[in-house]
């Protein structure tokens, strides 16, 4: 089956901060909704760029109030912060946004506010159904929230998308693009997007290759050599502990300077059995594809996650005892004494 096309052809230029007007974002007053690692680097990357109105809202008793509070943040309960805000970027877990939207923020909407999302998820899959007399609007810089401090501190930013999803005040674009310039999405290039393209893009990506795939790789990998004879401590090294590095050399040279910067051996290995891999799987990314597209992920998720995360505890709660983290254990605890 074929992906929806994009809204945006591959010919769209960036726009760099030097192109982005802030006083947009520095006009209003923000809530950031979460203080995990999206919620902290986006606050203080803000805060750095001279966007003073900020307020940190959390649940009562979330263990992150410290952090905020020593971090020289004003923190407001939710119902509070909703009163108080005018826009407001929402960084908390995806799976809980229909509940802080139901019972927080909606009931103290006013026409006029935005609403901005670093992820397509709440509003693709309807956990939201936004007034129409709000700015719906997409911020999503493409990286953990720990990358988005960390390159803005060595001077530089993620490369960003922006989307309008809804534009009741008319200056909606300029708000999104001004709030990711703030977080310093304008250091590397800001494209356009929409909520669709986002959600798939996101949840396929850490489905079927980022996280899902390369588990699944490296633990046939990890089994058939054990299987072999091979002990699990090499099992470890060769299947497990190398894809950082591998991952480093296409991070820096991409996938044709990392097959020049590896052996000849295992280069002409790789290319042997790529394609075999790849048919192999292609079913099997086939179905999850119909699985996101279709909603019925994130239904599943939000389930699991009203039933406090029942299944997803039970899943994590397997890997504890699995012989591959055994063996990393042991390895990992050699290796990081020598390398630091």
């Amino acid at each position: 089956m074929s992906m929806p096309p994009s809204s945006n052809s591959t010919t769209d230029a960036p726009l760099y901060e030097a192109e982005i007007d802030l006083a947009p974002i520095k006009a209003r007053r923000l809530v950031i909704v979460g203080y995990g690692n999206h919620g902290r680097a986006h606050a203080l990357n803000l805060r750095d760029y001279g966007v003073e109105a900020i307020v940190i809202a959390l649940r009562e008793g979330s263990p992150r109030y410290a952090t905020a509070r020593e971090d020289g943040f004003d923190v407001m309960d939710m119902d509070r912060a909703a009163q108080w805000g005018d826009a407001f970027s929402i960084l908390a877990a995806d799976e809980a946004h229909g509940q802080i939207w139901r019972d927080h923020l909606a009931p103290h909407h006013r026409a006029g506010k935005a609403y901005m999302f670093c992820h397509g998820f709440s509003i693709e899959y309807g956990l939201i159904d936004p007034p129409p007399d709000a700015d719906i609007l997409l911020c999503s810089p493409k990286g953990p929230g720990g990358a988005v401090r960390a390159t803005y501190l060595k001077g530089g930013g993620l490369i960003g998308f922006y989307g309008v999803h809804q534009d009741a005040s008319g200056t909606g674009k300029a708000l999104a693009l001004a709030y990711m310039a703030g977080v310093g999405c304008g250091r590397a290039g800001i494209y356009p997007s929409t909520f669709r393209e986002e959600a798939l893009s996101d949840i396929l990506g850490e489905q079927a290759v980022l996280v899902g795939g390369l588990v699944a790789l490296a633990r046939q990998g990890f089994e058939t050599l054990v299987k072999a004879g091979v002990s699990p401590r090499m099992a470890y090294i060769d299947s497990v502990h190398e894809i950082k590095y591998l991952a480093d050399l296409i991070h820096t040279r991409g996938v044709h300077g990392m097959y020049g910067a590896i052996s000849d051996t295992a280069e002409f290995g790789a290319h042997r059995v790529e394609d075999k891999i790849a048919t192999a799987l292609a079913p099997v990314f086939e179905e999850i594809s119909r699985d996101v597209i279709s909603g019925r992920f994130a239904q599943d998720w939000v389930a699991d996650f009203e039933k406090d995360r029942e299944s997803l505890y039970r899943a994590r709660a397997a890997w504890k005892d699995h012989p591959l983290d055994a063996a990393g254990a042991q390895m990992r605890a050699m290796i990081t004494k020598w390398e630091g």
